[in-house]
Order: structure tokens, then C-alpha cells, then sequence
């Protein structure tokens, strides 16, 4: 069922109306104000993708061709859009190292370098 949004030539609101076809005229009233008046509005919709294509989005040369990895806000910003992207929570932890790297660069370092050795 197709939902449809109109702006009301009387009040300005936005008005969204449900119909149960496609080819159904609509002859609907702002919940507002009253008035017949509505001109239809593009509504925004979601295309669902694949994992594969919303890996490829995130690494693709558009994606991180501007990336500094010795920029660590960058990363940071990289990582967190990585994690929506693909609508995963990392978790308490993961933020955390986020954090830290945006804040100071050095929160990712956990030891174990070639100096500890």
C-alpha cells in the first residue's frame, strides 16, 4: 500500500496519506486545517542492497581514495561509517577505540610494537 505525501496550500504542513492502490485518486483533506488544497510531494525511498554491494560501496576508490591513514579522525570517521553501512554494532568496546584513536591517535596502540619485544 502505497503511502503519499502532499503540502497543504493552507497551512504549509505536510500531510501523508495511505491508499490501498496504486491507481486510486486521492481526494484527501489536511488533518490541520481542513483544506482540499494539497499539492503531492517525491517522497524519499530505500533500495535495499546486498552486503556485496554495500562492501563494494564502502571500498571503493571514491570511498577511500581521499582517506589518510595517518590521520586517525579520518579513520575514526571511516570505521563509524563502515559500522552503519553495514548496520553492525561494535559494541561498547569498538566505540570506545574509536574514540580513542579520534582524540588522540594513540588509543589503537595495544603494546606488542617491535620495541616490546
Amino acid at each position: 500500500m502505497p503511502i503519499y505525501e502532499y503540502r497543504c496550500g493552507g497551512c504549509g504542513r505536510k500531510v501523508s496519506i495511505l491508499t490501498l492502490r496504486v491507481s486510486e485518486t486521492v481526494d484527501a483533506t489536511c488533518d490541520r486545517c481542513g483544506s482540499h488544497d494539497l499539492t503531492r510531494l517525491m517522497s524519499r525511498f530505500a533500495m535495499p542492497r546486498s552486503d556485496d554491494a554495500r562492501l563494494d560501496a564502502l571500498t571503493s576508490d571514491d570511498a577511500i581514495g581521499g582517506l589518510d591513514e595517518s590521520d586517525p579522525a579520518g579513520m575514526a570517521r571511516w570505521m563509524r561509517k563502515m559500522g552503519r553501512e553495514l548496520g553492525e554494532d561494535g559494541g561498547d568496546d569498538f566505540d570506545a577505540m574509536v574514540d580513542g584513536i579520534e582524540s588522540d591517535g594513540d588509543a589503537g596502540d595495544s603494546g606488542g610494537g617491535e620495541d616490546d619485544l
